[in-house]
Parts: C-alpha cells; structure tokens; sequence
C-alpha cells in the first residue's frame, strides 16, 4: 500500500472525537488501497475552552499552531483539528500555520449546496449552535433553538464529550427535538456540528434528515491525502 502525505492531527479535543477521525481515517486507507501517515498531538480542551469563551481567535489560533509546529518537525504535511468548536479561529489559523489546514466547513458548505439545503438547525456546543457556524454557512439560513433547547442540546453534548459514550435516553430525546425543530420551525435538515455526536448517531439509527460535519471532514482528508 503506498503512503499518501503526512497528516498532523491535532487531538484531545475530546479524546473520542480523535479516536473517531484515526478510526475512520485508517479504514478509509485501507479500503482505498493506501497507508494512513500521521503524527497526532494532544490539545487541553480546557485551554480551548478557555479562548473559546473570551472569544479569543488568536490566542486559540496560537495555541494550536504551537502544536502544528510540533507535527511539522515531526514530519506532518497538512494539518486537521478534529473537532467544530476549535473553528472558531480557523481564518487565523490558516492565516499563521506553517502547513496547510483542513478546514471542516468548507466540505459542509459544499454539501449544503448539493443537496439545496436552506434553512437548517445546529446540534452542538452553545458556543457553536450561537455562533451560526461562524459565518460559513454562507446563503444558509440558520434557525435557531429556544433557549432551553439550546442549553439542553449543550449539556448532553458536554456530556458525551466527557464520558466519551451515548445513552438510549440522550438518543430519544435529541431525536424528538430534531423532529420538534423540523415540525414547528420548518428546518430542512439538522446539521451535526459536533464529532462526539457519532456517540449517538448514525446512518441506520437516524430518523431526521441529517449531514454530518465529521463525516464531511473524514472524507474530504482521506481525498486530500490520497490525491
């Protein structure tokens, strides 16, 4: 199997969401014909949090490239942070590190516009689902939650991200709030900007219209590395 280019991952942001992308990332390899090449470091996701809350891009977009600089020596050739809310600096960090970034919206802006997608609602972190997806939904209309909604969408969030697995409860209840967002706002699909998500979700077990940011993602790497 031949190698594709070294991709520098920036972990911990949680440790699931990483195990998630090296999972996915070495089947898809595999299934292709190539050898997954990767350096992969460990961010604080209290330290994250910390520059997300000030809203502080470009401390957060130092912060991580101390990492990218680190993989760079360590011979990476392209860099992805497996996780929405670190996005938040995505122009500057793409604008300061010394490797190119995979930029996770930039697939999901794609998809949206393949499949004529106007209005959607966010699952993910209070700070993600507030922040529009950080303008890069482009004519996307974004509607959102109530605000108990959107305190109990980030809490189970927090939650699977802490504990690093899904319940059936925490399942029913997301699934009956995307089916409430649908019904009464008229949301074409539910946008799952949060990669700690996959805990619950998936193709055969989802019963709303979804697109999957982490999927996008994992794909778009895979086609980045390999050519």
């Amino acid at each position: 199997m031949k190698p594709g280019r070294c991709l520098g991952l920036i972990g911990g942001l949680g440790i699931g969401a990483t195990t998630h992308y090296y999972e996915r990332l070495a089947q898809a390899h595999e299934e292709l014909g190539g050898a997954l090449d990767i350096v992969i470091t460990h961010a604080q996701m209290a330290r994250v949090r910390e520059y997300v809350e000030r809203n502080d891009r470009d401390g957060l977009a130092g912060y991580l490239v101390c990492f990218i600089r680190r993989m760079k020596a360590a011979g990476a050739e392209i860099v992805a942070v497996p996780a929405v809310m670190p996005h938040m600096c995505v122009r500057e960090l793409m604008a300061a590190s010394p490797l190119p970034v995979f930029n996770i919206f930039e697939p999901l802006v794609r998809e949206l516009k393949t499949r004529a997608i106007r209005r959607v609602a966010v699952f993910g972190t209070r700070f993600v689902i507030e922040s529009a997806l950080f303008g890069f939904a482009g004519d996307v209309e974004i509607i959102y939650p109530r605000a108990d909604e959107v305190d109990f969408i980030h809490r189970t969030y927090m939650e699977l991200a802490q504990q690093g697995k899904g319940t059936r409860k925490q399942h029913n209840e997301l699934t009956a709030l995307a089916h409430t967002l649908l019904e009464r706002d008229s949301v074409d699909t539910i946008v799952l900007a949060g990669t700690d998500l996959v805990l619950l979700f998936n193709e055969t077990n989802t019963s709303f219209p979804f697109v999957d940011c982490a999927a996008l993602h994992i794909a778009a790497i895979t086609n980045g590395l390999l050519g």
